[in-house]
C-alpha cells in the first residue's frame, strides 16, 4: 500500500518510535542466545509475535488508517477505505440461551474506581475448525451477511453515560471494534466488498428527542428512535483499512491478533495483525468519550452485522483470551454467560464452558466454547 504521510509527519512518527523498532529488531539475535538448541524457526516465530504485541501497544500518531510490515515498529499513514455500511444489532433479551452473544456472553470486567484503555483479543487454541457460515436470526428479522466464511471478530465496550450524551441524561455510548469478512459498500446498495477490513462502529444511544429529523451530532447518522426511550440511535464508523484482500479463511483464525484501546483527548484505534502485517484505523475519542466509562469488555467471533450468528461446523473448540490494561495487575472478574453480560446483537453456535481471570502485569480472562 502507498504511503501518503508527508516527509515531516514520517519524520516524528520515525522518532518517537525508534526505540521500539531497535527492541524488536534486535531480538531475533536476543533470543537466539537465550534459545539455547532452539531452531532458527522458533526463534524467528518468538520474534514475530513480539512484534505483534508491539503494535498493538504503539498509538497512531494521529486520526487516521496505518499499516506496518513486520520487523518495523514504524506506523505508515495509508489511504483508507470507505466507511463501511456496516451495522450491528443491539442485544435483545431473550430466555437465557446456550450459545453465546446478543447479550449472554463472557465479559471481563474490572475493579472498582478503574477503566480500561485497551483490550485485546486472540485465539489460543483453535480446534477442529472447518467452516463457518453466517445466517440470520429470525428475532432480527433473518439480517445480516449471510454466507459462508462471513463472520467477524468483535471488540465490545460497555454502555456508559458520557460527556458525549451533553445534557441528554438517557443516552449512553458504545464502541465496537471490528474485523469484518465482508461489508457493504454502501448504505444503499447490496454490493459488498468483498475484503476483510478492519474499523470501529460508536454509537450515541437514545440521543435527544426524537422528531423524525435527524437530530445527531454532526458525523453520526441517525440510526431511527431508540427502543428503550425518547431518543435516536446515532452510529457512524471510521474509515476502514483492508486487513486481507478477499475474505480471511476460518481456517486462520487463529492467526488474527485483535485490539481496540482508548485515549482521553486523543484517538481511540482497533488495531489488527495478522502474519507479518499490521493494521489499525482510529477516531478521535470525544466522538463519545468512552474512555472515561468502560469497565467492561467482550471478545468473540461472531455473525456478519445485523444479529446474524456465525455457525460453525460440528466438533470445534476454540479457547480465547482476552486482556485488559486498566493502570493495575488485578484480575479480570468473569461475567458469565448465565448473567446479562456484553452488548453485541451477533451471536456464534458456541457454548461456553470455563472462565478464569487471571493477574499479572497485563491481567486477562481465558474462556473455552465448543459445540
Amino acid at each position: 500500500m502507498k504511503s501518503v504521510m508527508n516527509l515531516a509527519t514520517r519524520s516524528i512518527v520515525y522518532v518517537s518510535l525508534t526505540a521500539g523498532l531497535l527492541s524488536v529488531a534486535g531480538l531475533p539475535s536476543m533470543l537466539m542466545a537465550q534459545s539455547g538448541d532452539n531452531s532458527a524457526d522458533q526463534v524467528e516465530s518468538q520474534a514475530r509475535e513480539a512484534w505483534s504485541q508491539t503494535m498493538h501497544d504503539i498509538a497512531a500518531p494521529e486520526e487516521g488508517c496505518y499499516h506496518a510490515s513486520y520487523p518495523s515498529t514504524q506506523w505508515e499513514k495509508v489511504e483508507c477505505a470507505a466507511p463501511p455500511a456496516y451495522r450491528s444489532a443491539l442485544p435483545q433479551i431473550r430466555d437465557r440461551e446456550q450459545t453465546l452473544g446478543n447479550g449472554s456472553d463472557y465479559v471481563a470486567q474490572v475493579a472498582p474506581g478503574h477503566t480500561i484503555s485497551a483490550a485485546a483479543g486472540s485465539f489460543l487454541k483453535v480446534k477442529g475448525v472447518t467452516s463457518e457460515q453466517s445466517v440470520g436470526v429470525a428475532l432480527f428479522g433473518g439480517g445480516g451477511i449471510l454466507g459462508p466464511n462471513e463472520y467477524t471478530l468483535q471488540i465490545n465496550t460497555n454502555f456508559a453515560h458520557t460527556a458525549a450524551c451533553g445534557r441528554y441524561s438517557g443516552c449512553q455510548a458504545w464502541q465496537q471494534y471490528v474485523v469484518s469478512t465482508n461489508t457493504p459498500v454502501s448504505l444503499t446498495s447490496g454490493e459488498l466488498t468483498g475484503k476483510t477490513e478492519v474499523f470501529i462502529e460508536y454509537w450515541l444511544l437514545n440521543y435527544g428527542v426524537d422528531t423524525g429529523e435527524n437530530i445527531c451530532p454532526k458525523g453520526f447518522i441517525d440510526a431511527g428512535p431508540d427502543s428503550n426511550g425518547p431518543g435516536d440511535d446515532c452510529v457512524q464508523n471510521t474509515p476502514a483499512v483492508v486487513v486481507y484482500d478477499g475474505q480471511l479463511p476460518i481456517t486462520d483464525l487463529g492467526g488474527l491478533r485483535f485490539s481496540g484501546s482508548v485515549a482521553a483527548k486523543g484517538t481511540d484505534k482497533a488495531t489488527a495483525t495478522y502474519g507479518t502485517e499490521a493494521y489499525t484505523a482510529t477516531v478521535a475519542d470525544s466522538k463519545t468519550d468512552i474512555s472515561s466509562g468502560w469497565t467492561q469488555a467482550e471478545f468473540n467471533v461472531v455473525g456478519n452485522a445485523g444479529g446474524s450468528e456465525a455457525e460453525f461446523n460440528k466438533g470445534v473448540s476454540l479457547t480465547a483470551k482476552l486482556a485488559i490494561t486498566d493502570g493495575s495487575q488485578t484480575a479480570p472478574t468473569c461475567i458469565l454467560p448465565s448473567s446479562v453480560a456484553g452488548t453485541t446483537g451477533e451471536t456464534n453456535n458456541l457454548i461456553g464452558q470455563s472462565c478464569t481471570g487471571n493477574s499479572g502485569p497485563t491481567p486477562y480472562i481465558e474462556f473455552v466454547e465448543t459445540n
